[in-house]
């Protein structure tokens, strides 16, 4: 889907976050960022990725990371979602799918015999410098720091 690859440079973007916050790759720069595209906030499989990363988020933290959620939902859905699951890490509102788009990972899916359009579970791993160091398409909800990290 995505054809970004470990050794580009991150796309750029900025978009707002669950609180109307702009967030862009540029205030990362000096940190290592994993963005993780998930379909639709609070549901299932997108719980168990998020929490997963949660649980987790002192490790990513101690090795220097910083953790973004993007999604198509609203503002308000974002900030539900963070509340429910008390997630530590921003959640951006990228309902004009600006961030999606750019790093490719909006497309056909197939779901229970019907094609639709819509996000591609996919994490991207970037550098202190913005370049990719991992694109993870297959990901593991449940798994899901062991495939980063």
């Amino acid at each position: 889907m995505t054809t970004l690859k470990p050794g580009d440079k991150a796309p750029n973007f900025s978009a707002l976050d669950q609180d109307g916050n702009t967030i862009a790759l540029t205030d990362y720069t000096g940190k290592k960022l994993v963005v993780f595209f998930y379909p639709k906030a609070s549901t299932p499989g997108c719980t168990v990725e998020a929490c997963n990363l949660k649980d987790n988020y002192q490790t990513f933290q101690a090795q220097g990371y910083e953790i973004l959620g993007v999604s198509a939902d609203s503002a308000k859905r974002q900030q539900n979602f963070k509340n429910k699951y008390e997630l530590p890490y921003p959640l951006l509102a990228d309902e004009n799918k600006s961030v999606i788009e750019a790093f490719g990972v909006w497309g056909p899916k197939k779901f229970m015999g019907r094609e639709y359009d819509g996000i591609h579970r996919t994490t991207f791993v970037i550098d202190e410098n913005g370049i990719l160091i991992d694109v993870i398409t297959k990901v593991k909800t449940k798994d899901h720091t062991a495939q980063i990290l």
